[in-house]
């Protein structure tokens, strides 16, 4: 059964518009499950009743279901995980339900696909449910800061999710559900390491600041100043002032120092990429912009990008890349971009 949607803060109209999207998809999800029951078609008449926006969410979910196929074929091919998801969902029975669907029965050719695209969602489209038990989040493109404690301040960036950790009512540290955080921990005699979970792995400091970022299965952590000590079951590694090191569920790469021009660039405005591929380069802006851009070009996937972009004009930044490699830009409903 489909879990009672979260309700954003009222006076927080970006997260209010997530989470409509989230809930728009997980009502998708529930439509192609195989477990649809009779009280779920009523709720689901509720919930569109809630508000226009609730039935122009899910009918822009509908309409963005047109580039999803390609989309999430792509995760399979690259994901083992999705695949085995996928062929689990395509095995269990579906369950009689076009009397009562609704706004929904035309989804049905697109059931195997649901399933995969909730929970590896292609280009960050909606947020996957590993960051959905979050004490504090942001929306697309929002920044936040949050006083944990008296001595550790956290920065947010876009798309991210952290939770708190306590012990005996004492904050001790976060987990990292999903996103890039930078934290700033104040010196003090008796300080106490501040930890960050994220994924397979743990980093601890005591003072100064750092920053990690978890996406597609990836940390990586970055010391801007002071010391951080990166715990993994793979091995530990010790960072000093502009040094990083990036893990995943099964190793840790070795220690290696970054540019100047790298360093905490999202908190200064900007994106940096050094020789990234544009496939890559459209997925950050993808985090930051509303609307989602879709490259359906596959030549020009892994083309090469080196520049520096403001956050505030990346519509800019995307017109200049369109043109650098030639590309053509069609748009869809729910502020989806095609370029191919």
């Amino acid at each position: 059964m489909m879990h009672d949607p979260l309700t954003a803060p009222a006076d927080d109209p970006a997260l209010a518009a997530d989470t409509t999207r989230h809930e728009a998809w997980e009502w998708l999800r529930l439509f192609h499950s195989g477990a649809v029951k009779p009280q779920d078609a009523q709720r689901f008449k509720h919930w569109l009743a809630r508000s226009p926006a609730h039935a122009s969410v899910f009918r822009e979910a509908r309409a963005q279901w047109a580039v999803l196929g390609p989309a999430s074929a792509g995760v399979l091919r690259g994901n083992a995980d999705a695949a085995a998801f996928h062929a689990r969902h395509l095995a269990r029975p579906v369950l009689a339900r076009r009397a009562f669907l609704g706004a929904a029965a035309g989804t049905a050719a697109m059931a195997g696909v649901a399933g995969v695209a909730l929970f590896h969602p292609p280009a960050g489209l909606w947020p996957a449910p590993a960051g959905w038990g979050a004490d504090y989040r942001t929306a697309t493109g929002e920044q936040l800061e949050v006083g944990l404690t008296e001595r550790v301040q956290v920065t947010l960036n876009t798309q991210t999710r952290i939770r708190r950790r306590t012990v005996d009512g004492r904050t001790t540290g976060v987990d990292l559900l999903e996103g890039e955080a930078a934290f700033d921990l104040s010196s003090g005699s008796g300080a106490r390491p501040f930890g960050v979970v994220a994924g397979a792995g743990r980093s601890l400091a005591e003072s100064g600041r750092f920053e990690v970022r978890y996406l597609d299965a990836k940390v990586c952590v970055t010391c801007i100043e002071g010391a951080v000590r990166v715990e993994h079951p793979a091995g530990a590694r010790e960072l000093r002032a502009r040094q990083q090191t990036v893990y995943d569920g099964t190793s840790v790469s070795s220690v290696a120092l970054i540019g100047a021009a790298n360093l905490s660039a999202w908190r200064k405005g900007e994106l940096v990429f050094t020789q990234a591929r544009l496939s890559d380069v459209l997925d950050e802006i993808n985090r930051y912009r509303r609307g989602r851009v879709v490259l359906m070009n596959t030549a020009a996937r892994s083309r090469l990008v080196t520049g520096s972009f403001y956050i505030a004009s990346l519509d800019l930044a995307l017109a200049q890349l369109q043109h650098a490699f030639d590309l053509d830009a069609r748009s869809l409903p729910g502020g989806l971009t095609v370029l191919s």
